[in-house]
């Protein structure tokens, strides 16, 4: 049988026990509801940063165009008065080979075998114009501006089409007598000849130009 000293003792060991387990179970609540949270990955804090800013949008992509370059119109016009001017209709020539109807001119200073070797197609034609359904006036510029751009291009041989004056009044091929005087009057031109029946024979005629 136990004592008074024993019953206390085993009362006070009885005290502890519920006091730890007391304790143990407060410390396992705590712990339950103060669990550290994850830390959040990269995304989730760039998300939580940024939610709050307004969208950039872009403006819309004007592409660059350069601008041409003005033309000056009244250059070129006075450009083309000046080769009209520079060609009249009443030239008279004061050297020109009698050939009859056939257009055939050499410039003073240069080998008749000149003109033999064009007849014959020596040269090739490198470039051709064909006066058909033009005045005067619009031959005499294209036939100026035709031989000038030749020469800068340095084209030598060229075949120009006069017809045949089938559809003119009384039936006068006056574009090939008008060419004859605008064609001698050209400082480029060293030589001309009807051109060869596969060339537009009667029609046309051959003309070469300075180197």
């Amino acid at each position: 049988m136990l004592n008074d000293t024993s019953t206390n003792k085993l009362l006070s060991v009885k005290k502890r026990l519920k006091q730890a387990l007391a304790e143990q179970k407060v410390n396992a609540k705590n712990a339950a509801t103060n669990v550290s949270p994850q830390p959040a990955d990269d995304v989730t804090i760039f998300r939580d940063a940024v939610k709050d800013v307004t969208p950039f949008t872009a403006p819309p992509e004007i592409p660059f165009k350069l601008k041409p370059k003005p033309i000056p119109l009244q250059f070129i016009r006075d450009e083309q008065q000046a080769l009209v001017d520079s060609l009249s209709d009443h030239y008279i020539p004061a050297h020109e080979i009698e050939t009859g109807e056939e257009l055939l001119y050499l410039r003073d200073g240069h080998s008749p075998d000149i003109l033999r070797k064009l007849r014959r197609g020596h040269w090739v034609i490198q470039a051709k114009i064909d006066l058909h359904g033009l005045v005067s006036d619009e031959a005499r510029l294209y036939v100026s501006s035709f031989i000038s751009d030749c020469k800068k291009r340095g084209i030598r041989c060229v075949r120009i089409v006069h017809g045949k004056g089938l559809g003119s009044p009384n039936r006068e091929p006056i574009l090939k007598h008008k060419l004859r005087g605008w064609l001698m009057q050209k400082d480029e031109v060293i030589a001309y000849a009807e051109a060869r029946k596969q060339d537009g024979g009667s029609g046309a005629v051959i003309v070469l130009l300075k180197a």
